[in-house]
């Protein structure tokens, strides 16, 4: 079979049965191949979440790594990019050889730590933070050549704030990579109490926006690609939205009103502002940064303290509006439209988000560290979200402190319809299943 994309299961449920009756390939030349049954059993704890009723968890992998983003092939198997090197590799190929969901075979390549993974037309493409590679599949939808990737993208800048270089594939042959800005609001002198901004935020030419370049094209650079949209903080979560062919990404808002701007902020409006946004991206658009951002308890696009706004000052006519609004610091790091037939319909192409939980909410109580739901109604944000998976941190001390045992981060749809959640903080890698009896 060729390779579907990572996030994306377009498979009628017929396919799929036959898919799950089919024997399981292994990377073990001569090994015994067995079959995969189509439906595996959660653990008794729900692998210490909360789900909604009908729905179990099971941890699939665990100690893998600081897992980031991840990819599950049309076989089940499961890709997952580490942000550093473990084990002599930099990802981690799972593989479940009796069906059970508990990923057996575990195998690591690739010598760069980075966020990026995502699978499209029979390729594998991972990126490092300056770089992105890809990798030839075979028809068992596995690496071929595991030493010697494709480099498709390089030359990215780092500068070791909101390095990562997260990863999409449209339909058309394109990839778009996220290059967040090396700064928290473009100041003269960064995160120092009531430094004002940079006139014209020079950062904004080769950071804090999304570019795209040819999926194909071998070693291309910020001059190859498109500089697709700006005025983008950071983004780590991104997905391709199939109903409106278009992309969709999760910013991550800017810190530090109260700390940097006291006369304007108390503490309790610097815990929850600014909102965390997703935003439908056209080519073009400009989402605001840094010279606003969106309140969401306003409602409004407001200007940024740096380029003389104080708190109530609307500002960015010209930005964009957030398709959807969240509370602040909670840090979107996976967004994932659901396509498959395994969940209720009222998930069908809604979105996921992992918000990986705040630090910087003291002394008020830290938050997020869950995957929630955002429904959708004709491409649209439609209604409340909610909480979907809860229990990554721990318990509510955990929470509350920041202190969390797992941090949700990547987000993948699984051939069956299952949903598979990374934690890139013990290595766990989570698959929730929903229980049709």
């Amino acid at each position: 079979m060729k390779s579907k994309t990572l996030f994306i299961s377009v498979l009628p449920l017929a396919a799929v049965a036959m898919l799950y009756m089919r024997p399981k390939a292994s990377l073990r030349p001569g090994a015994p191949v067995l079959p995969v049954t189509a439906a595996v059993t959660p653990d008794p704890n729900n692998a210490g979440l909360t789900l909604p009723t009908g729905f179990g968890a099971l941890v699939a992998a665990d100690n893998t790594g600081g897992a980031r983003h991840l990819a599950v092939t049309p076989t089940g198997d499961v890709y997952v990019k580490l942000s550093r090197v473990k084990n002599g590799g930099g990802i981690v190929y799972l593989h479940d050889s009796n069906g059970d969901g508990k990923m057996d075979e575990v195998k690591t390549f690739g010598n760069y730590g980075g966020t990026g993974m995502y699978i499209k037309n029979g390729y594998l493409y991972a990126s490092s933070n300056t770089e992105v590679f890809r990798y030839k599949l075979d028809d068992k939808n596995q690496v071929i050549a595991t030493d010697n990737p494709e480099k498709i993208v390089t030359g990215l800048i780092n500068r070791r704030q909101h390095e990562s270089k997260s990863v999409v594939l449209d339909n058309n042959g394109n990839i778009y990579v996220n290059v967040g800005a090396y700064s928290n609001s473009c100041q003269e002198k960064d995160r120092e109490k009531g430094s004002m901004g940079r006139k014209g935020c020079p950062i904004l030419d080769s950071a804090g926006g999304i570019w795209q370049f040819k999926a194909d094209k071998p070693n291309q650079t910020y001059g190859d690609g498109v500089h697709y949209a700006t005025g983008l903080r950071n983004v780590v979560g991104l997905d391709w939205n199939q109903q409106d062919n278009q992309l969709f990404v999760m910013q991550h808002g800017r810190d530090g009103l109260h700390d940097l701007f006291p006369e304007y902020y108390s503490v309790q409006q610097s815990a929850i502002l600014p909102a965390e946004c997703l935003y439908a991206i056209k080519k073009g658009d400009n989402a605001g940064w840094p010279y606003m951002y969106y309140d969401q308890e306003q409602g409004k696009k407001i200007l940024a303290p740096e380029y003389g706004g104080n708190g109530k000052t609307e500002g960015g006519q010209n930005a964009i509006n957030p398709a959807a609004a969240y509370p602040g610091h909670m840090a979107p790091n996976g967004l994932l439209f659901y396509t498959g037939s395994q969940f209720p319909e009222k998930y069908k192409n809604g979105a996921f988000i992992a918000f990986h939980g705040s630090w910087n909410r003291a002394p008020e109580p830290q938050a997020g560290f869950f995957v929630v739901f955002q429904p959708f109604k004709d491409g649209k944000p439609f209604g409340k979200w909610e909480v979907f998976a809860d229990g990554f941190s721990g318990g509510a001390q955990q929470t509350a402190s920041g202190r969390a045992e797992h941090r949700p981060c990547g987000l993948a749809q699984g051939p069956d319809g299952s949903l598979y959640v990374s934690d890139d903080s013990k290595g766990t890698i989570y698959r929730i299943v929903y229980n049709k009896k």
